[in-house]
Parts: structure tokens; C-alpha cells; sequence
């Protein structure tokens, strides 16, 4: 009897990326970044306004590398009921919802600048 998924890659043992060893006998440090909490983050908030008159909601200046940028857009887009997409290490948020976004970031506990 042959196994469903023999000779593709899901029938290989998942292998380190960085020593080639397998999984389970890596001894590897994890490469989870120490990201710094939100605490000593600034955000920065602007409106901006694109063609046809429609206006943006932009969050900029945090580094993505400290930030989940994704879960953050998600929150953002849950706490004012409109679409949103990252764009460049920047949150978009479709319409002006700078009052509402900066409440949520400092409930958050990001610092807010101008």
C-alpha cells in the first residue's frame, strides 16, 4: 500500500531553514523578534483626501517589525465599521475616522502624535 502523499513535499519531514536538521533535533534559537511594547510606540494619524473627494484615514510611523501591523488593521477596521488595507507599513482606513482611531490606539497604549 503506498501513502497518499509520497514523494511531495508534504511526505518530507519538515527540516530547520537554517541548519537543514530536522524539527525535532534542532537546536536552533527561535527567531521570534522582540518587539517593543506599545507603550513605547508613537503612532501618527492624518487624513488625507484622494480623488473623487474620498478621504483616508492613514496610521503611519510604526515600524512593522515591532508592530503586527495586520492584528492592529484588523482592531482598527472592527472599531470604526469601515474597509481598510496596509499600504507600504501603513494603515488605510476608508473615510475620516481620526477621532475614533485615536481613541482606540491609546486604549490600545500606543502613544499618539499630531
Amino acid at each position: 500500500m503506498t501513502r497518499l502523499f509520497a514523494g511531495t513535499p508534504f511526505d518530507i519531514p519538515p527540516t530547520c531553514d537554517r541548519c537543514g536538521e530536522l524539527e525535532e533535533s534542532c537546536s536552533c534559537e527561535p527567531l521570534g523578534p522582540e518587539r517593543l511594547p506599545a507603550e513605547k510606540q508613537t503612532a501618527k494619524v492624518r487624513v488625507d483626501r484622494r480623488k473623487h473627494k474620498r478621504m483616508v484615514t492613514v496610521v503611519w510611523g510604526l515600524d512593522p517589525n515591532d508592530c503586527d501591523l495586520p492584528e492592529l488593521l484588523s482592531k482598527l477596521k472592527s472599531a470604526c465599521g469601515s474597509g481598510g488595507s496596509l499600504q507600504n507599513d501603513q494603515i488605510e482606513l476608508q473615510g475620516d475616522h481620526m477621532g475614533r482611531v485615536k481613541t482606540q490606539l491609546r486604549e490600545i497604549g500606543f502613544k499618539v502624535a499630531k
